[in-house]
């Protein structure tokens, strides 16, 4: 038994040394000068056991030697188009996926950072814009902005399954709503009034306030400062610092405010930008016939959006007391968000059908390379090398083909992006996308995923063509031109 391990320890040695002696050339192979490895060396120590034995990757060192030493015309041409292929389908990948994940993140930046992430009023307020008034004075109010974290005995009475929380509770204001009616010299203009206090957090909008300044609230009188946005702006023909009178509905009569517009803004969200204006809470309050300290609810915004539902769960069942209910903006306007979630499959059918393309081009090439060097196959099983080990030899070269092309693409799919968030080459129609433009979002663990899943899954399906070499009778392709 012994001996025997022994003679194919020495055949395989053997075939080594076969290998360095040569250099692939074309189809075959021709002498080296000086071979960096002789028969003594190798012999010698075939019957030896010693723990310091050097294994040689045998199909990895043919694949190494033959990988960039040239072929036949046609066979350079397929690998390059394999190249480009891989390439451009990573790059496709890369770019694809940046594209979507910052389209998804800038539109619902844009929505929570004018919304909030959840909203609190009371369980029978509804879609009508007349809400019921919530006292301010609640145990929660402004202490919920100090909430870091949810302790996990805490999510154990909540009984909640998922992921703890990443961040915390960031802040919390009030707000309240009137609808009424502009008119100007030229026009009217329906709008929802947005009441604001103090506690607004004018960083959030501080990115889409176009012209002007915030509202000024005091404490000894109700400012008339008004913000709208920049397509009512447009359709009243009004700019920053006209004045125009708005009217309402105050208990079946008719009233009417005048206000001066302060600032406009523009989120881009069209279907939003249209309905709603920005004013002193107190003015909102005096037209509903509500006390200083009531309101319409509040809004909560969180560190990471991650945890909306755990936030929206816990804030429902451990803060709020009975009379007061919590909404996700996520589930207050639920079309804009499914509109979203369809970008997901977008995504996936783009990812299948670049990777489809990559893995078609690469079966040809291996194939083409196989019938390539069907010589050398059959002076290498005449040398006495197993299939599985001339198969390897193919799924490195393969290998390296890929990653070549893998290299290549991110820098394609990298650069790209690059470009894309610098200069804005891909613009969009705002009122169909809310955006001006694409925008990027890179996401590292996606792209590495991205990477690996090419590589292997391509690797994978070239198992299958790789058989040919089985197929392969070494004296027919030995005589084989």
């Amino acid at each position: 038994m012994e001996r025997r391990q022994v003679n194919k320890e020495l055949q395989r040695r053997f075939l080594i040394w076969q290998i360095c002696r040569y250099e692939p050339v074309g189809d075959t192979f021709a002498p080296v000068t000086s071979p960096s490895i002789t028969p003594p060396s190798l012999l010698a120590s075939a019957g030896k056991q010693s723990t310091n034995h050097h294994h040689v990757n045998l199909p990895f060192f043919i694949a190494r030697r033959i990988a960039f030493s040239g072929g036949k015309n046609f066979s350079r041409l397929i690998i390059r188009i394999a190249v480009v292929a891989v390439a451009l389908s990573v790059g496709v990948m890369i770019a694809s996926s940046a594209l979507i994940a910052g389209f998804k993140s800038e539109i619902s930046r844009k929505i929570f950072e004018f919304w909030g992430h959840i909203h609190i009023s009371d369980t029978a307020y509804s879609l009508s814009f007349e809400p019921q008034p919530i006292d301010i004075k609640q145990d929660f109010y402004p202490s919920l902005d100090t909430v870091r974290s949810i302790s996990p005995t805490t999510l154990g009475q909540m009984e909640w399954q998922g992921k703890g929380p990443r961040g915390g509770i960031r802040h919390i204001q009030v707000f309240a709503h009137k609808p009424g009616i502009i008119r100007t010299k030229t026009a009217l203009e329906g709008i929802l009034l947005k009441g604001i206090g103090k506690d607004f957090d004018w960083g959030n909008l501080e990115p889409y306030l176009l012209e002007g300044k915030p509202i000024t609230l005091t404490d000894t009188a109700i400012s008339r400062e008004i913000i709208i946005s920049r397509q009512t702006a447009d359709r009243l023909q009004v700019g920053v610092g006209d004045k125009f009178i708005v009217h309402f509905v105050k208990e079946r009569d008719q009233t009417r405010r005048m206000f001066q517009i302060c600032g406009i803004y523009k989120t881009g969200l069209e279907e939003y930008d249209r309905k709603f204006a920005l004013c002193d809470i107190r003015q909102v309050q005096n037209l509903l016939g509500w006390q200083e300290n009531q309101v319409a609810g509040f809004e909560i915004w969180l560190d990471d959006l991650s945890d909306l539902e755990l936030y929206n769960e816990y804030i429902y069942q451990e803060v709020l007391p009975e009379d007061l209910l919590s909404v996700s903006i996520r589930d207050k306007f639920p079309s804009i968000f499914e509109w979203l979630e369809l970008q997901d499959y977008n995504e996936i059918v783009i990812l299948v059908l670049m990777l489809a393309v990559a893995i078609i081009n690469m079966i040809t090439a291996l194939l083409v390379l196989v019938l390539e060097r069907s010589t050398m196959i059959g002076i290498l099983k005449a040398l006495g090398a197993e299939n599985h080990r001339i198969r390897s030899v193919f799924l490195y070269h393969a290998a390296v083909i890929t990653l070549n092309g893998m290299f290549w693409g991110n820098l394609i799919g990298l650069g790209f992006c690059w470009l894309q968030d610098r200069f804005h080459l891909i613009k969009l129609n705002e009122a169909d996308y809310y955006l001006s433009y694409a925008p990027v979002r890179i996401e590292w663990i996606t792209v590495l995923g991205i990477n690996l899943g090419t590589l292997l899954i391509t690797l994978v399906f070239l198992l299958l063509p790789s058989l040919v070499v089985s197929g392969i009778a070494p004296v027919r392709a030995i005589r084989f031109k």
